[in-house]
């Protein structure tokens, strides 16, 4: 219907009745709106509509040609070429017009057709220079003219300053629109402050200096009593911490936690946790900024924010003494706060013989006298404390269990808090109380080498676990992260599953693996026991093993079995043909930069050395499309590394097929046991978009089964779409039959 009436309307838009022009104008935008396809039989008519002197015609003119412009490219560009001088003018003119009652609302001159002629203009100015100049002296004088204690010049601000944000630059006009904004910040009105605070979060990224300017009231706006502007008014001050502000921002925000709402806590914490540990200049200063959060608000204190700082901790063996006092302290006055237990407990019990000695005062600290028995007295309050959970009882036990070899008066009475344990109805607790016990008891002449001071440790690799919200059984890796102000990637929504805890895969683990970094703090024994397993229990372990990689079935033709794949039972039969008739061979890509060191995905934590990767003159294999999807295709390379045929190099190339842009673009996989996984960074962390370019990484595969077992992997993508998240996930079991 829309296609068979266009030409009637197209004939009414130049009908000598303004109303009926009007009415045609109106018809036309939902018309383009149906059927996007005919913009371009409308463009001539609806640009002399801009012409008009008629009030209506004019306004429904303007919004069609808003409209056209954003269906039709042919539109924008013939708007910008021929009317942009013209609607100069008429906002000129409405700008400086005198009072007409039957436009006026509160004083301010036709706020709507202010807005609206300020809209087309923003769509007109966007990516063009010439066009944003013929602008700039009109956006100017609207901004200084236009009264702001009414809401129709509110609104005309607002929309003003809108435009100036999305025109080419012009620094002067930005700096006057946040100027704006910060005026709007002091109004009464929290829809004013809202929507003020909402344009700032996009003008930081054109112009941070100038809202810089307006920390103060940003920081006032975080202490509203309406929830709305609190958040974001947290959020804008997150976005504005920089490495010269982190200190005095930090103290305000530390400083407003104590007289928070409850229901607030929560995002202030995990915002200040954020900050402090982005951007602190020292450790010590870190370290005293995480107590405050903690004795504060340490119930609202996630698990890895509290791992990260006994991380810190650990690689800060100057600061041991100051760290065990300063929690003593805290500690005495906020028990209630179970995260601030757990990390004292822990500091206590590796570094306990400091907290009574004294050891490693510095300059600013006061002398505190601490005697053993009241060490032992914390950990005893806070293992018996009503709120205390079962991870912080299992830390007292181990802090416990330390502290009976350094401090040897205090032996007996700490197996008597051990003992009392022994009959507890949670499982864990028992155990561990019957094994100190036992250890305390029976095995003193090893004890003390049973409690040593836990090893450093690893910063760079803790951070690399927690960069992708991943355990350490998943390798991840991203590009160069964007270039915004604090911007955050957000997590994974659900970690990858261990794949390892199954049956042993002819792979030794090694026994100085990383582990994982709770399991470390909490004493459980992470070193892995070798056992030689039956045949069944092989194909057990197998078959759990399968289904987390959901591997299907092989093909009809195939008579073997899908345990072929991964059942070392299977060592002498014939490897099973997955792919069938494999195309001619294609050189393989060649490689020539050096493998970086990366987290193994399935198999030991601990570094493996890198080894260079020469070009290779070795067989070659066909390239295969690893995974394809609606809107990405990925696509492997095959190469060998020459003498090492269980080495597989893998060059993937990820390709967009759709007409936007994904940002944030992180690829992880997972292998199985048998095979060992390194990823290299990737070329880039933003993938164009209608396969105009494409983003590589290099993978290196180490199959330990080479001949019997064929490769596998699971895969998973996380990339943003127009600030949505978007998760894609495959299997990949196509690979050539002889990597």
């Amino acid at each position: 219907m829309a296609r068979d009436l266009a030409p009637d309307v197209e004939r009414l838009l130049q009908f000598r009745d303004p109303n009926i022009r009007k009415k045609a104008a109106l018809c036309t935008i939902r018309i383009i709106k149906k059927v996007p396809d005919l913009a371009e039989n409308f463009i001539n008519p609806a640009a002399a509509l801009l012409k008009e002197k008629h009030h209506g015609v004019l306004l429904t003119g303007v919004q069609l040609c808003t409209d056209l412009c954003k269906v039709s490219n042919e539109a924008l560009e013939y708007l910008k070429k021929k009317s942009i001088d013209g609607l100069v003018k008429v906002l000129k003119d409405l700008a400086n017009s005198a009072y007409a009652p039957e436009y006026d609302i509160s004083g301010i001159a036709d706020p709507f057709l202010h807005i609206r002629l300020l809209k087309l203009l923003c769509v007109l100015g966007q990516g063009d220079a010439d066009a944003s100049d013929a602008m700039n002296d009109i956006l100017a004088q609207v901004a200084t003219k236009t009264e702001s204690n009414k809401n129709a010049g509110n609104a005309i601000l607002y929309e003003c300053v809108a435009t100036i944000m999305s025109i080419e630059e012009n620094g002067g006009l930005r700096v006057l629109a946040v100027n704006i904004l910060g005026r709007f910040l002091s109004s009464r009105d929290n829809n004013i402050r809202y929507v003020a605070l909402n344009m700032l979060m996009k003008a930081i990224s054109l112009d941070s200096q100038a809202v810089q300017r307006h920390r103060a009231t940003i920081l006032e706006c975080v202490k509203d009593s309406d929830a709305s502007i609190r958040k974001r008014a947290l959020e804008l001050v997150y976005l504005l911490v920089n490495e010269n502000n982190v200190k005095t921002l930090t103290k305000e925000l530390v400083d407003y936690l104590e007289v928070s709402d409850p229901e607030f806590k929560e995002d202030l914490t995990a915002k200040i946790c954020s900050i402090v540990e982005k951007f602190f200049p020292e450790k010590i200063w870190y370290i005293d900024q995480m107590l405050k959060v903690l004795s504060e608000a340490g119930n609202f204190v996630k698990d890895d924010v509290w791992h990260a700082l006994i991380v810190v901790i650990t690689n800060a063996p100057n600061l041991h003494g100051y760290t065990v006092r300063s929690l003593y302290k805290a500690v005495q006055t906020a028990v209630e706060q179970e995260t601030l237990v757990r990390v004292a407990v822990w500091c206590i019990g590796e570094y306990g013989e400091l907290l009574v000695s004294n050891a490693g005062m510095l300059d600013i600290e006061d002398p505190l006298t601490v005697t053993e028995a009241d060490a032992v007295d914390v950990v005893e309050t806070a293992i018996g404390h009503h709120s205390s959970d079962l991870t912080t009882r299992s830390m007292c036990l181990v802090s416990l269990l330390k502290l009976s070899s350094r401090f040897p008066s205090c032996s007996k009475r700490i197996n008597d808090i051990i003992h009392q344990y022994k009959g507890s109805l949670v499982l864990e607790l028992q155990q561990r109380a019957l094994e100190f016990n036992s250890i305390i008891e029976k095995h003193e002449k090893i004890r003390s080498s049973l409690v040593e001071k836990m090893p450093v440790l690893d910063e760079a690799t803790f951070s690399g676990r927690r960069a992708g919200s991943m355990p350490a059984s998943v390798s991840t890796s991203q590009g160069a992260p964007p270039k915004i102000p604090n911007g955050i990637a957000k997590p994974v929504s659900a970690p990858l599953i261990d794949l390892l805890d199954f049956s042993s895969d002819d792979v030794p683990v090694s026994s100085t693996s990383g582990g994982g970094f709770l399991q470390d703090l909490l004493g459980v024994d992470v070193t892995p026991v070798s056992t030689q397993g039956t045949d069944q229990a092989q194909k057990s372990g197998n078959d759990m093993l399968l289904d987390l990689l959901s591997v299907g079935t092989p093909p009809a033709q195939n008579s073997s079995s899908a345990l072929d794949i991964l059942s070392p039972s299977q060592a002498n039969q014939n490897s099973v043909d997955m792919l069938g008739n494999l195309a001619t061979p294609s050189p393989a890509a060649q490689i020539s930069s050096p493998i970086s060191p990366m987290l193994d995905l399935l198999d030991s934590f601990g570094p493996s050395p890198s080894v260079p990767v020469a070009e290779t003159n070795g067989p070659t294999y066909p390239s295969i499309v690893a995974f394809e999807s609606n809107s990405l295709k990925i696509t492997f390379n095959f190469s060998k590394e020459p003498g090492s045929p269980q080495t597989t190099l893998i060059e993937a190339q990820f390709l967009n097929k759709s007409l936007n842009i994904y940002s944030n673009f992180i690829f992880q996989a997972a292998v199985p046991k048998f095979l060992q996984l390194h990823l290299d960074p990737a070329s880039s962390n933003t993938l164009p978009a209608s396969s105009s370019g494409s983003i590589t990484q290099k993978l290196r595969v180490l199959n330990s089964q080479h001949g019997k077992k064929s490769l596998v992997m699971r895969l998973r993508i996380n990339y943003k779409v127009n600030d949505k998240d978007v998760l894609e996930e495959g299997q990949i079991s196509n690979f050539p039959r002889d990597l």
